[in-house]
């Protein structure tokens, strides 16, 4: 085979280019268990014998939930080769979610994960008509295994499964896939096969991945952008490695030494407070080196040409810090790629200047997902914005009330744009217009080095008005904020009152260490939140930094969270976007507070 043009024949297509002996691997019982892509094609096929057996027929929906893990992708592109729509869901969201989407969509089978999700898909069963089967990957008590599932086609003819994948259409529906949303219930987004392999099919030639290299996959894969991502990876021939679960994703990179993987700015953010920590940790003549290094990432300027490698003084913090950077994220990584949502540029910059390239994407559920991409090239890569539109998709801004000169809402056109919100025509016809799709991003282009460069500086909808008639955007105004070494996750307020005030989580690990070096007697989190010395601290970072804004756009009043926020607090969407009107009611009386004093 030497092209693919439905999902399921990309990993055909890697069997025939580049077949892998660890094409995926996960751990099992403290071993890496590595699947060759012969064990995954066949695998798969029987996936598609069994699910035919039970008269489950193409165009019918299955859900996959769980982890990420081999037979994920096993299910996955089984079920498609047999014609059968995936309906992809997170294992972390409520009973009343799951009982919505199921029967949105209808679905006759489910794969669940493990013993957790199989109580809880078994609670809301009988309120599915639709739903007939269960099946669990891992062996539960009461239900009927995977393994057990693989059997039920033993003996088919594979010559029925072959008529149906050859008669698979690329314009046809492959899944669907449901947005976590920030606000109302789940939309689900229909992608085509053509939708997701035009957009997988456009990223190959722009990352960094050759059949040698490795990859850790830690995003959920019921997210459209690690799924796609890992359809490239497959056609590269890239070796799959699966984390165990996220709080092991330092372990498992010291193990993996993956060259490639992809991140959400939260996950990079975490990990450079560890880093920080450590440096704060220091002391004397190691402490006043690292404090240089970072300095120097935090200056690195890729325009200016600023920090070569071949500087006497960049050679010493790459061997003595940089390194130990690199590291911590296993020793051979050649880039990491982010989505979902801003990143700081200080961050790209200070781990690019440690020579691991990061690179911002754009996209959304709607576009599968990749509109725009940064060059995974020193001499292209411009920090701070989500790079340049990808081949075959085009984009043009609409100019809104509210908008600076030159910004609009993102439009975007092409093969990628979704088929449409299953059994929502009305909301479709809301957001593809005469073939465009209304992202409900606001951008603005930047040209750099003879390319157009997209910025994202906002959503429409989060957009605000102050009583004074002045427009806000907010993400500008957070993402610049979070740049404060005491500032973990800030939400500014404000629609409808006469100044910008914010609610702020602190960064807990560096003000207990500055508490502790600073005689400040506050060690629990509500000690930390209620300390006047920590909010001065802040205080004073907020007011520097309010000085990139104009008057009116400025943080006058801000109150810090006892809490983190999390997915389970109900503060952030899976892929950590924060909720601004969960977060807006849950913190109602604290707003009101601020406003009223």
């Amino acid at each position: 085979m030497d092209n693919f043009s439905r999902l399921f024949d990309i990993l055909p297509y890697q069997l025939a280019k580049y077949p892998q002996e660890d094409s995926f691997a996960a751990k099992e019982n403290g071993e890496w268990r590595k699947y060759s892509t012969k064990e995954m094609v066949d695998t798969a096929n029987k996936v598609s014998l069994s699910i035919l057996k039970l008269g489950i027929k193409p165009q019918d929906k299955v859900v996959i939930v769980g982890n990420n893990r081999p037979e994920w992708n096993i299910v996955d592109l089984g079920l498609s080769q047999a014609g059968i729509v995936t309906v992809p869901v997170y294992p972390t969201i409520t009973e009343e979610d799951y009982h919505y989407i199921f029967n949105d969509a209808g679905v006759k089978a489910v794969f669940a994960a493990d013993a957790g999700l199989f109580k809880k898909i078994s609670a809301i069963k009988n309120d599915v008509p639709t739903l007939q089967y269960v099946y669990t990957f891992d062996e539960v008590p009461g239900a009927t295994s995977f393994s057990e599932f693989l059997k039920i086609g033993e003996g088919g003819d594979f010559n029925e499964v072959k008529a149906i994948a050859d008669s698979v259409k690329p314009s046809e529906l492959a899944t669907i896939i449901y947005t976590s949303g920030t606000t109302g219930k789940p939309k689900g987004v229909m992608l085509s096969h053509d939708n997701v392999v035009s957009n997988v099919k456009a990223v190959l030639p722009l990352l960094p991945l050759t059949p040698e290299s490795r990859s850790l996959s830690f995003l959920p894969l019921c997210h459209i952008f690690e799924r796609t991502v890992v359809y490239v990876y497959i056609a590269s021939g890239v070796s799959i490695y699966y984390a165990e679960n996220m709080e092991t994703i330092a372990a498992n990179l010291k193990e993996v030494k993956p060259h490639f993987f992809t991140s959400v700015p939260r996950l990079l953010e975490k990990v450079y407070m560890k880093l920080e920590a450590a440096g704060n940790a220091l002391t004397g003549f190691k402490k006043t080196l690292y404090e240089g290094a970072l300095k120097f990432a935090n200056e690195y300027d890729l325009e200016k040409n600023y920090g070569l490698v071949d500087t006497l003084k960049y050679k010493l913090f790459d061997k003595l810090i940089y390194s130990k950077w690199r590291e911590a994220l296993g020793g051979e990584c050649k880039g990491i790629c982010t989505g979902a949502a801003a990143l700081q540029p200080r961050l790209a910059r200070i781990f690019t200047c440690a020579g691991i390239l990061i690179c911002e994407g754009y996209g959304q559920t709607e576009t599968s997902p990749v509109i725009t991409v940064n060059p995974f090239d020193r001499e292209r890569l411009k920090f701070g914005t989500v790079g340049v539109v990808i081949d075959k998709v085009q984009v043009q801004l609409e100019h809104r009330d509210g908008m600076k000169d030159g910004e609009g809402e993102i439009l975007v056109k092409g093969p990628n744009v979704m088929m449409g919100y299953y059994n929502k025509p009305e909301i479709t016809a809301e957001v593809i217009v005469n073939g465009w799709l209304k992202t409900g991003d606001v951008g603005t282009f930047i040209d750099y080095k003879g390319g157009k460069y997209l910025k994202i500086t906002d959503r429409v909808k989060e957009l605000f008005k102050t009583s004074g008639g002045k427009y806000i955007a907010p993400q500008v105004l957070e993402n610049k904020m979070k740049e404060s070494f005491y500032i973990e996750q800030i939400m500014a307020v404000g629609e409808g009152k006469n100044f910008v005030s914010a609610l702020i989580v602190p960064n807990f690990l560096t003000l207990k260490e500055w508490c502790d070096k600073n005689g400040v007697k506050a060690t629990t989190h509500t000690e930390i939140a209620q300390s006047k010395e920590v909010i001065e601290l802040i205080k004073s970072d907020v007011d520097r930094l309010n000085k990139n804004f104009g008057k009116w756009e400025t943080i006058k009043k801000f109150e810090l969270m006892p809490i983190e926020w999390t997915i389970e607090g109900g503060e952030l969407t899976p892929t950590m976007k924060v909720k601004r009107k969960a977060v807006l009611e849950k913190y109602k009386n604290v707003i009101e507070q601020m406003y009223a004093n």
